[in-house]
């Protein structure tokens, strides 16, 4: 995933969460090193559509898969955009937790999102 070995020096640096519209994910990053991404796609609608959530194997375990989609769920619901949860992680985090302002529309059983 990361072009950088991810090594006990990053435990130092706060995670910080980016939006990156060209590559259609966001991505959490500690330093210069890529942590993981949430990936989505807009739909013919408008509404975008998380595929997938991946946290690099060697940062697994620190919280980065919550920290990452709560901090894109917040920064979606502020920029007033719809979510279609797709991803199985998305999925789970907004079934436990409530994000304010978020808009939710959840794909109907046995079809896949848009």
């Amino acid at each position: 995933m990361s072009t950088q070995p991810a090594t006990g020096a990053i435990t130092d640096v706060e995670p910080r969460v980016e939006r990156n519209d060209e590559d259609g994910r966001y991505e959490i990053r500690i330093g210069d090193v890529l942590g993981g991404f949430a990936e989505f796609e807009p739909d013919d609608s408008g509404r975008l559509v998380f595929l997938h959530t991946e946290i690099d194997p060697t940062l697994e375990g620190r919280g980065l898969g919550g920290l990452l989609v709560g901090e894109a769920m917040a920064d979606v619901a502020r920029r007033g955009e719809t979510v279609v949860p797709s991803c199985p992680f998305v999925v789970r985090f907004l079934r436990d937790r409530e994000v304010p302002g978020l808009q939710v529309e959840w794909p109907k059983r046995g079809e896949p999102a848009e």
